[in-house]
Parts: structure tokens; sequence; C-alpha cells
């Protein structure tokens, strides 16, 4: 029988007004969604090479051959491709640019000069004010192509000659950007859903420009929207004007994420602040000493240390961090990965495990990136003092058995699950998960393991545990990661008892 889809799951727990089974599905389809996104965003970047190519071929041919009509009609089309594949990756990219403060005219004239040397634009009579005393936190080239994107909606609006007016001005302690034409105007039919992807009265467009605006304008904590034509003082007024009202100048500034890089090796750290110093503040320490020292005094939101230090270990680092702030994140590098290590990181709560030495230090970035911005992890349930239910996904009957012997021995009941279809209940205790479970192998089975758990503890079983085993489950979060064939049940009940903060009753 089929697994029902993540949103089916969802829809059928609202239908029966079951509030957990609906907890669980939420979670389930918030992990699917972010893994489409990220495939998307990877794919559609791969995608810009052989576009590359194809734009550059068609160039040269142009030189050599004159402008003929097709070719450059090709031109254009590949242009076009351009853009579509860039506003698709700006839906799908989960990362946040980095800002600084600038004066807001700077990117704007940069739009009006990209928009005004393509051919399309020469029916277009572009009319910019822009004075350079209003300032914004922003990212310079996010603004330009908002900017640039709502130029080319209202160019595209338009089917001849036409007139498009950009202004900047305060509005109250804001400053606001104004973009405005005398074109046939926004069907009333359409103005409430304009900014939703997809959505356009223009043939010729994908949908996506007003769309990726939103989601730039949203980065930069500014609201954007349909303004009624007076907004402009023109006379005859304009048929439509969008305004993008930014946070006021005087807002304090936001605090730049901190990212403390431990290591031994000078190179190591330089390589690591020529990679983020644009984004965060990145704080040095050669020695595990050095770098506790710094965060008994200065908060950091990433840790990123060397497990081989000299002294104190990138280990004993990350569980002395997590003393001073149970919250620290702390990502291990090291050019020796053990299995051992890694369930010793396991169970100090480390992020990740970063091999050196770097394949593609794109990788890197993606992953400082995602530990820098990851939301504050939600507080887990208390369980009842009474609580003594743990999920155990597990088909195989011995191991079953067993598990459920070493949970006894902890004051603690077993709810064996053996299929794919989990009926939902309050927070256990923790969750025990199987690696091997058939009815969701490996990956899949801690991604069930992890939403079952609902924010509680869960334990990781392999029959065959592999660095791999283990840096999934790391990843994933997992509290530990055992190998099924331990000694005896007593000693699973002891590492269970660890991961699940219950000792064993003397």
């Amino acid at each position: 029988m089929e697994t029902p889809s993540p949103l089916a799951q969802l829809l059928q727990a609202l239908e029966a007004g079951d509030l957990p089974a609906a907890r669980l599905a939420a979670v389930a389809l918030q992990r699917a969604n972010a893994h489409t996104h990220q495939v998307a965003a990877e794919v559609l970047h791969e995608l810009r090479q052989p576009l590359l190519g194809a734009k550059a071929y068609a160039q040269l041919l142009a030189e050599e051959g004159g402008s003929s009509g097709p070719l450059k009609l090709l031109l254009a089309q590949v242009e076009r491709m351009e853009q579509i594949v860039a506003d698709f990756i700006r839906l799908a990219s989960e990362r946040p640019a980095p800002q600084q403060r600038q004066s807001l005219a700077a990117p704007i004239w940069a739009a009006a000069k990209v928009f005004s040397v393509n051919p399309d634009s020469a029916r277009i009579s572009l009319e910019v004010e822009a004075p350079e005393d209003l300032t914004i936190l922003g990212n310079a080239r996010l603004i330009e192509q908002l900017t640039l994107n709502l130029l080319n909606n209202a160019r595209d609006a338009m089917a001849g000659r036409g007139r498009v007016k950009v202004r900047l001005a305060h509005e109250g302690a804001s400053p606001a950007l104004y973009v405005a034409d005398w074109g046939p105007g926004i069907p009333e039919e359409l103005r409430a859903r304009i900014f939703e992807p997809y959505v356009t009265a223009n043939k010729r467009g994908t949908g996506l420009g007003l769309a990726v605006c939103r989601r730039i304008a949203q980065e930069h904590h500014a609201q954007i929207s349909l303004a009624p034509p007076s907004a402009m003082h023109e006379v005859p007024p304009p048929a439509t004007v969008f305004r993008v009202l930014f946070p006021p100048t005087d807002a304090p500034l936001p605090q730049r994420k901190r990212l403390l890089v431990v290591d031994d090796e000078g190179i190591i750290r330089m390589v690591f602040k020529d990679l983020m110093d644009k984004e965060c503040e990145v704080i040095e320490a050669a020695t595990g000493e050095a770098a506790l020292e710094l965060l008994r005094s200065t908060p950091v939101d990433l840790i990123v240390t060397d497990k081989n230090l000299p002294g104190l270990s990138g280990l004993e680092l990350a569980q002395h961090a997590r003393r001073l702030n149970p919250t620290s994140r702390v990502i291990l590098m090291t050019g020796y990965p053990s299995l051992v290590t890694t369930q010793q990181a396991l169970q100090l709560g480390v992020v990740d495990y970063l091999l050196k030495p770097f394949d593609d230090i794109r990788q890197v970035r993606a992953l400082l990136r995602q530990g820098l911005y990851a939301p504050p992890s939600a507080p887990a349930p208390v369980a009842s003092p009474t609580a003594r239910r743990v999920d155990v996904l597990e088909d195989n009957p011995a191991t079953a058995r067993q598990i459920t012997e070493a949970l006894a021995l902890l004051g603690l009941e077993a709810r064996i699950i053996a299929g794919s279809e989990v009926a939902a209940m309050d927070p256990p205790v923790g969750v025990v998960v199987s690696w091997d479970f058939a009815p969701a192998y490996g990956k899949k089975a801690l991604e069930l393991g992890r939403a079952l758990s609902q924010g509680t503890p869960f334990v990781v079983l392999a029959e065959h545990l592999t660095m791999e085993t283990a840096l999934a489950s790391l990843r994933a979060g997992a509290a530990a990661c055992l190998p099924k064939l331990l000694s005896d049940t007593a000693a699973l009940s002891r590492e269970l008892g660890l991961a699940f903060k219950k000792p064993v009753p003397s």
C-alpha cells in the first residue's frame, strides 16, 4: 500500500480533527518542501552553464555574420531564459543575502541603465528621480534586480510606445521606491493575486517577476504593494504604481552574525575569513583555550573548530561551549574522520562534520550559511513526570524484543511500530529508529523517527554501523547512533539511558 504524501496526511488529519497527527504531518511537509527547493535551486544553477555557452556562441556568430533577424531572436530568447532561470533560483533559494547600509539611488540607477540598453526598451520613455540622500540597509544586487523586474513588468504591459517613471521619496521616516507606468493597468480580478507566482496579465511574461520582487522585499523587511495613482503627483495620473516601502533609516541595525573559526593553521582561518567576511563577523582563534576565553565574553552564532587542536581538542571545546550555552551550534572539522569521534560528536550535539581537504568551497559556504541562519531550536517538549512511552520503529521481532527489554530496565515502555503508517500521539520520552527499518530504509527512516520524536531525543540503531550512517544520523539531529549488536541488553539499556537522560535504576 502506497504511503500518502505529507500533504495528504496533513489534510486527512485536519479533516479528522487529529491535532497531534496534523502537527507530525506538517513537520514532514515542511522538510519535504525544503528538500524540493534545494534540489530546484541546484538544478537551475547547473542550467546556467549550457545557457552561457549558447549565448556566447550566438554572440560570436553575430560578430562574424552580422546581426540577422533569426540570430537576434535567438539571442533574445537565450537572455529571456537566463532571466527565467535567475527568477526561479531566487524563489527556490532559502539563503539570506548579505546587507549593508548604502544609498538607495545607486542600485536604482544601475537597474535603469540595464533596462535602457535592452532593445525592447527603446520604445519606452524612462524617467528617474533618485536623490542620493535616501539610505537603506540592503543588498545592492537584489535591489537592482527588484527594480529591473518592476521596470520590465511595466514595459511588457505596454504593447507600443509608453512612459515609465521611477521615483524615490520619503514616506514619513521610511524610504520609498515608486515605479509607475501609463499602460493599460492591471485587471481588477488579478490585483489581489499579482504577487503570486505564475499570475500575470501579460502573455509574454512568466508570472515570476513580481513574485521575485516580493521575495526580495521580504528579505529587506520591506513592504511591496500597489499604490494609488495619486502617489506620483502626475497629470495625467499613471495607470499602475508599485510601491516598495523600506524600514525607517533610523531603525537600529540588526546584529551581524558571528562565526568563530578555531584552527591552529593560519591558512585555514584565512580561507574562512575570506569566504564569509562579507556576510558575517568572523572571529579567529588558534587554540581551544583561546576560543573558550572568547566564548566566555563574546556570544557567537556558530563555531567551526578543528578536531585535532593542540591542547584542548575540538571535541572538548564543543563540550565546554555547550556547558556555557546549551544552544551552541558547533561544526567539527577533521582530516582524519573516525567512527568513534563521529559518535562522540553526536553525543555532544555537534550539528555537522566537515571533512578536510574541502572538495567544494561552495558547499562549505552553504553549510556555514545554514548553521549561521538556522532558526533557534524550539524548546523540547517536557514529558509528563509519569510519561514512560518510547516509540520504536523496528520491524525485526528479535531486535524489537531486545529494545523492549533494554527500555524496561530504565522503567520505560516500548511502543513497537513495524510499519510506516504511524498514529500520532502525545510527545514520547524518546524514539528508537532502526536504520534498517524496511518500510522506510536509511535516511527516510531517520526522517520518520525525527518527525515522530516531536523534538524529544531520538536514537538510531544500525546493523552495520558505518561513517555514512553515523554522519547521516548526526546531520538529522539524532542523540546517538548505536550498533544493533551490542554485547548485551544491559549495555543497550545504558546507552539508551544516556540518550534519554534516564539512568538505569540501582
